[in-house]
């Protein structure tokens, strides 16, 4: 599910989550949006975790990266979209936090939009490619010479 509790349907009309098994058959998109930047799965994912978790620690910490790593994408995402993804607050005593400026929101929006029509598209060609793996290695496995 997103950050928001939707399901998204991957390439087959199977619905996964983020972070869901890479071996399931799906797709995945990437936006290259200049020499040196891109958007794809990650980071739009981190941009979820940290609208759902209210911190870039909490975010990072559930994808298995360091605070730094985290601030790092984070960082790049303002350097590649002109402006701040996610705006912090300092910490004391109600503590810091931190959620998407309505450019991140944004961001989330297209992208996962832009993912759902590729995946539609894709659908019939990435459920025949699937179907071509499994004879190979259904033929793989009747084959006693391996």
């Amino acid at each position: 599910m997103g950050a928001s509790g939707e399901t998204r349907p991957s390439a087959t009309g199977v619905t996964r989550a983020p972070g869901s098994s890479r071996r399931d058959p799906g797709l995945t998109l990437r936006v290259d949006l200049g020499p040196d930047a891109a958007l794809g799965p990650g980071k739009v994912l981190l941009l979820e975790r940290i609208a759902a978790t209210g911190s870039i620690t909490a975010a990072g910490r559930e994808m298995g990266m360091s605070y730094r790593r985290a601030w790092l994408l984070v960082d790049a995402l303002n350097r590649t979209f002109g402006g701040a993804v996610v705006a912090t607050r300092q910490g004391g005593k109600a503590g810091g936090g931190a959620g998407l400026t309505d450019l991140g929101t944004e961001i989330v929006r297209r992208y996962r939009r832009i993912e759902a029509k590729a995946a539609q598209a894709a659908a019939a060609d990435v459920v025949a490619l699937s179907g071509l793996v499994e004879a190979a290695q259904g033929r793989a496995a009747a084959d006693p010479t391996d």
